[in-house]
């Protein structure tokens, strides 16, 4: 900031005025001014909105009414849909259906072994069916809340008995078993090794367990044994993390999605000669 000043007539000088001295002296009579400023703008334009506000009348509420058509949420669906023409199985879903009048092939449900429309089976359910219902078919959740019943107990120790193990779980829902005793077992930092060709199931026990999961191909011994041989040389580079983490092999006895049958015999040498812990399941193989 410059000011002029007279020496003599005729002459001059421009003198210089420290800014942030002029700031000092005069900040807060411009703050000052700002706040007002603010303040005057925000009350007179409230005032003016107020005073330039447009009503609509009755009529011309009515006429934006009438004219306003809402969109669809969704699109519309043609009647010859799916989805609005459900077809409905006459009987039971044994082997052959019948929809609407007409004998099909059953590909639809799980019932490959035949139990659904089995006459031996369903005599012996109607004779069980008072048991079942009395008791149930399980705890449904865990014993230390809800409790059990010795029938359960019993049931588990005959299963131990024909499976040659120490014990048994009994589950209520044929989904939650391994759903559930993968994370039981597996934790974070743990390394999974899987089949590509695993039920639904499974999948969802992995993603429960949040362990590492090691994807090989379906019933590909060699390329299961690739990837145990890169865990096992990692293992060896650090000694120290590799004590401190668990190696699973997780496959299925009879395959629902291929009906393949898993090569046994290899997995156990797999279990021994690289120190991994097997999860086998047994859904439809148990069954067979």
């Amino acid at each position: 900031i410059f000011t002029q000043g007279n020496l003599v007539k005729g002459c001059g000088y421009v003198g210089a005025i420290d800014t942030a001295d002029f700031f000092r002296k005069f900040s807060f009579e411009f703050e000052a001014v700002l706040v007002a400023t603010i303040v005057y703008l925000f009350m007179n334009r409230r005032g003016r909105n107020r005073g330039h506000e447009h009503k609509l009348t009755e009529k011309q509420k009515d006429e934006l009414i009438a004219e306003w058509h809402p969109d669809p949420l969704v699109p519309d669906t043609p009647q010859d849909h799916p989805v609005l023409n459900p077809k409905f199985a006459d009987g039971k879903m044994t082997k052959y259906v019948k929809i609407d009048g007409k004998e099909y092939l059953n590909m639809a449900t799980s019932n490959f072994l035949g139990f659904i429309g089995e006459k031996r089976i369903e005599l012996e359910m109607t004779l069980q069916s008072r048991l079942f219902a009395n008791i149930g078919v399980g705890s449904c959740g865990p014993r230390g809340f809800y409790g059990t019943v010795d029938v359960h107990l019993n049931l588990e120790s005959e299963l131990a008995n024909f499976m040659g193990c120490e014990e048994a779980v009994l589950y209520s829902y044929g989904f939650a078993t391994v759903a559930s005793a993968i994370p039981a077992y597996a934790k974070k930092g743990d390394i999974i090794f899987v089949d590509k060709g695993v039920n639904f199931a499974i999948q969802k026990g992995l993603q429960a367990c949040r362990s590492r999961v090691e994807w090989f191909e379906h019933n590909d011994m060699q390329d299961l044994e690739r990837l145990l041989k890169e865990q096992e040389a990692r293992d060896k580079k650090d000694p120290k993390k590799a004590g401190t983490i668990r190696r699973f092999i997780v496959v299925e006895g009879l395959y629902a999605n291929t009906a393949d049958l898993c090569p046994l015999p290899r997995i156990m040498e797999f279990k021994w000669k690289y120190k991994v812990g097997n999860f086998f399941a047994s859904i439809s193989s148990l069954m067979y």
